[in-house]
């Protein structure tokens, strides 16, 4: 019987890899030094296994790619809370990958109750990576008013300033981020298996899972405390209502460092604050920073959040192609974080060229081309632009090169060098365009004359770093 598997990447990849070691089922290329996105099952030669990124398996398997996959229970909640009756069935709990799902405000907070946030007459704001079970904690609170703020990620990073609430994901080792305090326990996650229903109901999934299931002992599930847990100490949250306060966003990740590296250029010292890593320290007098995820920077400098952040074009295109009124706008270039967007294929398919890539589509009879990508608007106004139609867009969190070419037939992504590519046996077939690190502002002034001379003052001083 031939199998197919969905199996993730980061912190889980470790001990799954192990579980199929202890059941004699050895994954050959499944750890962090592989390169590759399909490791061969040794002692099961019929089971056909990729790498994702953890969020996107319950997607994956809900629409039949694949029979099962392994990942947290929070993502499969995730999918189940907008579309309960998908094809998605959980089907054995593991004993490893245990965190808490949580919604935490800021520890100025610490006395309000879920009672307090149902009677407030102003809108609650909840920052996430997991927007559906936000809402779904939204309406089972009975909040009047609320919005959701889906991420990338640092939802912690959000509470006080820019939002009042976050749901966060705390492993089971780790307390609340330094500054948080739990307002209620939503959900206990760890990792399981998930199946297509179709699979479950029409296949014998048995010799895989039962040598899982007794590669270990099922633990039994834990009732999450209904008490309030407190983060690592409490931080007194940076000045709020000042008007004169410039609030700059900075990108976390691997675009931190070369950040930093060009602030260091134009006179401005930026380093890691111990007290909260999610609000660094520098040497400039009335300026607040914050670090989030470069995807999330334009759509929270629309919100009003930042007056000014440091992102990537990549990303403020994806935005602008989204929200073409947005008061989003490009300030500076900044030169640093070069990459290209690329429409990328399989070596295998024999085109080279866009148009070539149409053509063959329809001379096959496609009737639907899949499109893989982060930048999901960036691809819809390709697919739109380049008359790929009739299509379908496969949003991906990451390691989007692995979904070619059984779980897509084109790609939009970032290359640098396009070695990645070449390991995984794929081509470039267009250019879209090419990004690099941008500071970015909003249309909309807001603030007193001395925040106007500071965000002024700023953007000089990167303005002559560049040149």
């Amino acid at each position: 019987m031939y199998l197919k598997l969905a199996l993730p990447k980061g912190s889980l990849m470790a001990p799954t890899s192990v579980l199929f070691r202890r059941a004699g089922m050895e994954l050959a290329g499944y750890d962090d030094t592989s390169r590759s996105y399909r490791p061969q099952c040794i002692g099961f030669p019929h089971l056909f296994s990729k790498v994702f990124h953890e969020k996107d398996i319950p997607i994956q398997v809900a629409i039949g790619n694949y029979d099962l996959g392994i990942c947290g229970r929070d993502w499969a909640e995730e999918l189940l809370a907008k579309y309960p009756s998908s094809d998605l069935v959980s089907v054995l709990g593991l004993g490893y990958g245990r965190r808490s799902l949580v919604l935490a405000a800021s520890g100025s907070h610490q006395g309000d109750s879920t009672q307090d946030l149902a009677a407030r007459e102003d809108r609650v704001r909840i920052a996430t990576e997991y927007p559906n079970l936000a809402e779904s904690v939204a309406l089972r609170l009975r909040l009047r008013r609320f919005s959701i703020f889906p991420l990338w990620g640092s939802a912690e990073a959000y509470p006080p300033e820019n939002s009042e609430l976050a749901l966060i994901a705390v492993p089971a080792t780790t307390s609340l981020p330094r500054g948080l305090v739990s307002v209620l326990p939503v959900l206990s996650s760890n990792a399981c298996v998930v199946a297509h229903r179709s699979s479950w109901e029409s296949k014998d999934l048995s010799p895989l899972l039962s040598r899982l299931q007794a590669a270990f002992e099922t633990p039994a599930e834990e009732e999450m405390s209904r008490g309030k847990t407190t983060g690592s100490g409490d931080v007194p949250p940076p000045p709020r209502g000042d008007g004169s306060i410039l609030r700059l966003g900075l990108p976390d990740g691997h675009q931190q460092e070369p950040t930093f590296e060009f602030l260091s250029r134009a006179g401005i010292r930026v380093e890691q604050n111990p007290s909260d890593p999610c609000r660094p320290l520098s040497n400039m007098d009335g300026v607040s920073l914050k670090m989030v995820r470069p995807q999330d920077m334009p759509l929270q400098v629309a919100n009003g959040n930042f007056d000014l952040a440091i992102t990537g074009e990549d990303w403020l295109s994806d935005h602008l192609y989204r929200f073409p009124s947005s008061p989003v706008k490009k300030i500076l270039r900044l030169g640093f974080g070069i990459v290209t967007v690329v429409a990328v294929v399989t070596n295998d398919v024999p085109v080279d060229t866009s148009r070539e890539f149409a053509e063959l589509m329809g001379r096959n009879g496609f009737a639907t081309v899949r499109i893989a990508s982060e930048y999901t608007n960036v691809a819809d106004r390709y697919a739109r632009d380049n008359h790929l139609s009739p299509y379908r867009l496969i949003p991906t969190w990451g390691a989007s090169e692995a979904f070619l070419p059984e779980d897509a037939d084109l790609l939009i992504e970032n290359v640098q060098t396009g070695r990645t590519l070449a390991r995984n046996n794929l081509k470039i077939i267009d250019t879209i365009f090419e990004s690099s690190g941008c500071l970015i502002g909003s249309t909309v002034k807001e603030g007193d004359g001395t925040k106007l001379e500071r965000k002024d003052r700023f953007i000089e001083a990167l303005r002559q770093t560049i040149n």
